[in-house]
């Protein structure tokens, strides 16, 4: 029978049309843009290439995985993860092809595993094993009863002097391992995080901890990959987002391993004496989880610019109500074109720009601080550390709230599952909590900066040591002199050193509270919070000034529209905070007065350009799996094909007579038969 529904089209200005008018009027060139945003390291080729790959895999399709159950969405995950290996062995994909890949599909892996902590002898041993993925691995730290507190950790690494074994313990519940992705069900290694446990002074019954360490253990069989004895480990059940992760707990019983197993890098057991030794420099342990919080800070950013180029692409569609001072037969205003939504929207388009830049600079200052510690010099350690927590913390914050933002302005439709925002808002939600809990490794921050602070105030004759002691040096010197004089609201430098001021302001108040007036630590956790949101803030701000003052490559159109962007970023986060600001010296009343007004000018400024901004990010529609955000604009038309066509719902006639037990006509079958198969 004949669908009429297939002949509708929508009503007039239609998407296509709406899209193609949005970017004939910009001056402002996508492909210059991406070019300068995205090609340094080839992203672009590379995306090319690869999503050409990809999108011929049936495997790979996303028309119908919304509609899955969790068993069934995480059996395709795993049989996507398979695949992709296989294409990386055919294609012979690099590592970066192959992350690729990975993001396109955009599931989460199981197959992601290694040995940071390891020596170069048990490097060379398992990782042959973990690149050819003869063994799966995941990694075991996170407890029931402690994340954040890795010190405080239950499970028990017991040295056996007698047999040089290992014995692993959990003599709690909340000792189960707990969160660790890929183990649940797939993993058969585990690096796990224990206490080791020694004897003291030669006693068989006595033990003193050293401290967590990590061990590289084996968990399930090979052959069958069933649990091995004293090993209880599971999936631990639904969560928001991951579904294609089976997050684990895992709890040991007297489950003896072998001396190679302490990853040995910077902490060792000998077997011979049981006498421990410890890192020489105890900051070199965190240089795996520094180098994920600059992986994390450098990925917020393609977060971001994903789902606000579906929220700009649909408002600038989407039309409601007239204009109530204009026409009121008129033609309906587009949504993107109202303030309320303009003022949600577009500082989240300009935080992915300054997200990107951090990212970049990030990666720089990881991989120059990585040098410098194979060459013995440990100095920027700290500075590394302190700067990665910080921006951890905010630039997941901006992009979780962010997504959630973008799809609150969409409206109804934001709501649903052509909007591409579902699976992306979900796992996304854990990034703020994962990896450091983003309000607890904030005081890691204000550690650094009380001391650089105190530093500072104790060599105050000496020459400044680098650009922080040199900041704060000067701070210090006209510390209580006349106001700063800056002038945000009409120089672009003075806007940085406003941000500059007031992070360095709150520092000294924080060093004041703890070191001069000895207040405890517990009693400050609020300010140093804060200090470190200004901090990792005025960062965001001055890479932003300093990328766009030292670039010549882009056109004098595109740059003076970067410009509005990075001014749009500073003044929205400068309203947002405009009580520490005043408070602090760093802006005076009447610039906070004036920036509502100049914030809204700048909305107008760049509101014409907002379609061809995004599509500089140059994502996919593959990767959007979205109707709403489709580069073409055929919004209704995917929509409705979603539901009409592809909604599995839709191909069931169910039975609903409450008098009779059958749930869908024809089948005979009831809810007693429906609940046996749970």
């Amino acid at each position: 029978m004949p669908d009429f529904t297939d002949n509708l089209r929508p009503s007039q200005p239609d998407g296509p049309t709406t899209l193609a008018r949005e970017r004939a009027e910009s001056n402002i060139s996508p492909k210059e843009l991406s070019h300068h945003l995205l090609s340094a390291d080839g992203f672009l080729e590379r995306q090319s290439r690869i999503l050409s790959i990809v999108q011929l895999e049936p495997l790979f399709s996303k028309e119908k995985q919304q509609n899955l159950s969790r068993p069934q969405r995480f059996k395709l995950g795993l049989a996507r993860a398979k695949l992709l290996r296989r294409l990386k062995d055919q294609h012979k994909w690099s590592h970066d092809e192959y992350k690729m890949a990975e993001y396109l599909v955009d599931d989460v892996s199981p197959y992601f595993f290694a040995p940071g902590n390891a020596s170069e002898a048990q490097r060379a041993e398992w990782m042959p094993l973990i690149e050819s993925w003869k063994i799966v691995g995941a990694y075991a730290q996170t407890e029931l009863g402690h994340g954040s507190n890795v010190r405080g950790l239950e499970l028990e690494a017991r040295w056996d002097g007698k047999t040089k074994e290992f014995i692993l313990h959990s003599p709690t519940l909340t000792a189960s391992k707990w969160w660790n992705g890929s183990l649940g069900r797939i993993a058969n290694h585990a690096i796990v995080v224990a206490q080791l446990l020694l004897p003291k002074d030669g006693s068989e019954n006595k033990y003193v901890s050293h401290g967590p360490h990590p061990f590289i253990v084996q968990v399930r069989d090979m052959k069958t990959h069933l649990p091995l004895s004293g090993v209880v480990v599971g999936d631990i059940g639904p969560k928001y987002g991951y579904i294609t992760m089976d997050n684990a707990y895992m709890l040991f019983n007297h489950f003896r391993i072998p001396h190679s197993a302490m990853l040995s890098r910077y902490s060792s057991v000998n077997p011979n004496t049981g006498i421990y030794t410890k890192p020489e420099q105890p900051a070199l342990v965190y240089g795996s989880l520094t180098y994920v919080r600059a992986q994390i800070v450098h990925h917020a950013r393609l977060v971001l610019a994903r789902a606000v180029t579906v929220a700009v692409r649909y408002t600038a569609i989407r039309r409601q109500f007239q204009d109530r001072d204009g026409d009121k037969h008129g033609p309906e205003m587009a949504v993107l074109d109202y303030p309320t939504v303009q003022i949600r929207i577009l500082p989240l388009l300009a935080t992915a720009f300054a997200l990107h830049y951090t990212g970049q600079s990030m990666r720089a200052i990881y991989q120059s601080t990585r040098e410098d510690v194979e060459q013995g010099d440990f100095r920027s350690l700290a500075h590394m550390h302190s700067m990665s927590s910080g921006l951890k913390s905010l630039c997941t914050m901006l992009a979780a709230d962010g997504v959630e933002t973008c799809r609150r302005a969409m409206g109804g439709h934001g709501f649903g599952g052509g909007s591409g925002l579902i699976q992306l808002n979900n796992d996304y939600l854990s990034k703020p909590t994962v990896e450091g809990d983003n309000w607890m490794i904030t005081q890691q921050v204000a550690a650094y900066l009380i001391k650089k602070m105190t530093a500072a105030v104790d060599s105050l004759a000496s020459p400044a040591s680098d650009k922080t002691d040199a900041i704060f040096k000067e701070y210090i010197r006209n510390r209580g002199s006349s106001p700063s004089g800056l002038d945000v609201l009409a120089s672009d430098r003075d806007v940085v050193k406003s941000f500059e001021l007031r992070a360095t302001t709150l520092t000294y108040d924080v060093y004041e509270q703890r070191v001069l007036k000895k207040k405890s630590w517990n009693s400050l956790l609020i300010q140093l919070h804060k200090l470190s949101k200004a901090q990792s803030q005025s960062i965001l701000v001055t890479n932003f000034f300093e990328s766009l003052s030292t670039n010549s490559s882009l056109s004098d159109s595109t740059k003076s529209v970067m410009w509005e962007l990075f001014r749009l970023f500073a003044f929205y986060t400068m309203e947002n905070e405009a009580f520490e600001f005043f408070r602090c010296n760093a802006v005076t009343k009447s610039a906070l007065d004036g920036l509502p007004a100049r914030v809204q000018e700048l909305m107008s400024r760049i509101r014409p350009h907002a379609v061809n901004l995004v599509d500089s990010w140059m994502i996919p529609d593959y990767l959007l799996d979205s109707a709403l955000g489709r580069y073409d604009g055929r919004i209704y038309e995917d929509l409705y094909n979603r539901a009409h066509r592809l909604n599995p719902l839709n191909k069931i006639t169910f039975n609903p007579n409450y008098w009779e037990d059958e749930i869908v006509k024809g089948s005979g079958e009831s809810g007693a038969s429906i609940l046996s198969k749970l």
